[in-house]
């Protein structure tokens, strides 16, 4: 341990033994940090039998600062242990930062790659993009998910294609006919956003392999790139920056989505067009893992990165963001879709039930469940001030009076067009809410902060069901 470390350590748990942790907006289903600030979730992994998400963190600040890894396990991916932190920026390849990465499971042995971050602000040629920085792939491993071993450098700019900028990060890794591969998010200097694969034959050495990318430019950036498949179908999700044109201009500063590949990823490919996961405000730098019993889960950050639009009132309470409550993503009638995971049907206690209409204030911490709808009527109030609808062919969430509004702290409105609506779900927590529309075909998340629970549906004809958990 490095004296570093030691300081860090200390510091962590002072930080930590002064935390609030009988705030108002604290959660109840959804990870969110001890104290301070909370953004990607990392290393998500299922090791002998024990769920595994690890997360950037920055306990000294609950508006962002040097992070290190923070680690939660769990049983059930509902009740989850906070375990301490991991990995703190302790050495010369990652000072600045301990950012984004995977867990790889092999012979008993998990595998923990991220990028450690470097900022040589000092440097008089400094931009942050072609200079002055390092984007370094690391590992580390552990027998037990808890104790690791000493950090190894395997790889650092100059290491990757020519073309590229220092941004190049967030290693992705998995197997594939005898040879291990690693995804990597990166721009070029041509400002292009792309994805960079790495191939090797014992997890340790690792060579330029192929790049995947669109026809035409898409973005500058793709952060935290995944590839997995599920259902036959084969997904590349990646996070990306830079996205311009009406398309975009009504969505998030930054996008989280995905593409359909048709073909072989590592060789010949066609891309389909990009998809968001989430329609909502605050959804970025998702991640998946496949457990042991074969499901493909995604968890996401529930914040948005760089945008001044809005903020978060548990900032007053020293902390900030969590995730996504843990989705299983699945396919059906060739659509890539969402569902809360089926352990939270083992939470849910029947409360009211009812048919066209509903009204509580009794709950914050529920699921709504409304089911056969009728000629496309859907009408929720929220909290008072949250409108969710279907109307003119749109799915629409809307903040009412979002100015100035302590409720949305900023947050307007987020819509997609769609022919019909079916079904909806609505997963509220005390400061975030999670819907799933059309069998999960669409999904909205947003942070929100209601001063008194409660919650109005009217559907035509729709069965409607609350579940308090």
């Amino acid at each position: 341990m490095t004296a570093l470390t030691n300081d860090l350590m200390k510091l962590t748990a002072e930080a930590e033994k002064k935390a609030d942790r009988d705030g108002k907006f604290r959660q109840k289903l959804h990870l969110m940090p001890p104290t301070g600030w909370l953004n990607d979730p990392n290393g998500l992994c299922q090791f002998k039998g024990v769920y595994h998400a690890f997360f950037q963190y920055s306990p000294l600040n609950a508006e962002g600062g040097v992070k290190m890894w923070g680690h939660y396990t769990s049983r059930d991916m509902i009740d989850w242990e906070y375990q301490g932190v991991t990995l703190y920026p302790d050495q010369p390849f990652d000072c600045s930062g301990v950012y984004s990465g995977c867990a790889f499971i092999e012979d008993g042995e998990m595998y923990l790659y991220y990028t450690g971050n470097v900022k040589l602000e000092d440097r008089d040629d400094y931009d942050y993009v072609n200079s002055g920085r390092e984007a370094n792939t690391v590992l580390v491993t552990s027998t037990d998910g808890v104790n690791f071993g000493r950090k190894r450098l395997l790889m650092k700019n100059s290491d990757y294609p020519a073309d590229l900028t220092l941004h190049v990060r967030d290693p992705k890794v998995w197997k594939e006919n005898g040879i291990y591969y690693m995804l990597q998010g990166a721009r070029t200097k041509e400002d292009s956003g792309q994805a960079i694969v790495f191939r090797s034959e014992d997890k340790l050495h690792w060579s330029f392999h192929s790049r995947i990318k669109t026809n035409d430019k898409f973005g500058y950036m793709w952060e935290c790139p995944d590839y997995f498949e599920v259902d036959g179908t084969k997904i590349l999700s990646a996070s990306v920056q830079g996205l311009t044109g009406d398309e975009w201009k009504e969505r998030n500063v930054y996008q989280s989505g995905y593409f359909v590949v048709d073909g072989d990823i590592l060789g010949e490919y066609i891309l389909s067009d990009y998809r968001l996961w989430d329609y909502g405000f605050d959804y970025y730098a998702p991640q998946s893992f496949e457990t042991d019993d074969g499901r493909r889960i995604q968890i996401g950050w529930m914040g948005m990165p760089d945008c001044e639009e809005y903020t978060n009132r548990t900032i007053e309470d020293g902390w900030q963001h969590c995730f996504t409550f843990p989705r299983e993503v699945f396919v059906k009638d060739g659509i890539v879709r969402q569902r809360p995971i089926r352990e939270l049907g083992e939470r849910k206690i029947l409360s009211e039930e009812t048919k066209n209409r509903l009204e509580t204030k009794n709950y914050t911490v529920y699921e709504a469940v409304v089911s056969d709808i009728s000629d496309d009527q859907f009408h929720a109030v929220l909290a008072e001030n949250l409108i969710v609808k279907y109307e003119n062919n749109r799915f629409v969430i809307e903040f009412i009076n979002s100015r100035n509004n302590k409720v949305s702290c900023g947050r307007k409105i987020r819509c997609v067009e769609m022919d019909h609506v079916t079904d909806v779900r609505i997963l509220s927590d005390e400061s975030s809410v999670e819907i799933f529309v059309n069998d999960g075909a669409y999904v909205f998340s947003t942070r929100y902060y209601p001063e008194e629970p409660g919650i109005c549906i009217e559907a035509e004809g729709a069965d409607i069901r609350l579940y308090r958990i």
